[in-house]
């Protein structure tokens, strides 16, 4: 098949292109791949951008793919290199920084439900267990949410002084640890229940209430206080 026979984007009816049907009927319309099309803007000469979308996400993992792959190994792959790579993953540091923009105007945790939709879509896919504090003020207004610590696939070392450390910098009124199962099931474990009791009590005795813990999932969040996995009323 010659070039001149290839198939692009332009060749698509003006209603079936990714660029413009975002303009004319929104983001929330496309699929994935269409939206990886605007973002990567050329194919190769054996695809149109469309398809060389489709194969990128199938042939990996979907999106969770793209976030867990380095800038190097993208632009390996056929049809990728460096510059499309580099386009994929800045669209997902926004994405991410997206995320977590929603606290920097004060943003304010009435239910857990705020902390796990704060959270959710930065931490869902990681592939180790981070622990993450979040600082309220006495308005249960997100002051900010620092990592504590990043552990293993199954586990995170904790220690109340790395938790509390910023907190007390930043004269948090309370605190909601937060981590996640890469597993993606969010169901506590025994490790996590001790570690909720060892934070709690240290927050007793420095005079900073530690709220919540919540742990992120796939898609799912638990809130240990919710669920009656441990007092934080006590």
């Amino acid at each position: 098949m010659g070039e001149e026979s290839r198939i692009t984007i332009k060749d698509l009816p003006e209603d079936d292109r990714p660029r413009e049907r975002l303009i004319k009927y929104g983001p929330s319309v496309l699929s994935n791949a269409e939206l990886m099309a605007i973002i990567i803007g050329t194919g190769n000469r054996d695809e149109s951008a469309i398809m060389l979308s489709q194969r990128l996400l199938s042939e990996g993992n979907g999106l969770k793919y793209l976030l867990d792959t380095g800038v190097e190994r993208l632009s390996e792959i056929k049809g990728i290199g460096l510059a499309k790579a580099a386009k994929i993953k800045a669209a997902i540091e926004l994405g991410r920084r997206l995320a977590l923009a929603g606290y920097s105007d004060g943003y304010i945790i009435k239910k857990p439900d705020d902390v796990i939709s704060l959270l959710m879509d930065e931490m869902r896919y990681l592939n180790k267990e981070y622990f993450k504090v979040v600082m309220l003020n006495v308005k249960n207004k997100v002051i900010a949410v620092d990592t504590v610590s990043i552990g293993s696939l199954n586990t995170s070392i904790v220690h109340p002084r790395e938790v509390f450390k910023a907190a007390i910098e930043r004269s948090a009124s309370s605190i909601i640890m937060v981590h996640n199962h890469p597993s993606g099931d969010p169901t506590p474990s025994r490790e996590d229940i001790e570690v909720s009791d060892r934070i709690f009590k240290s927050g007793n005795l420095l005079g900073i209430k530690v709220l919540d813990h919540i742990i992120i999932g796939d898609g799912i969040g638990i809130s240990l206080k919710e669920k009656g996995y441990y007092d934080f009323d006590k």
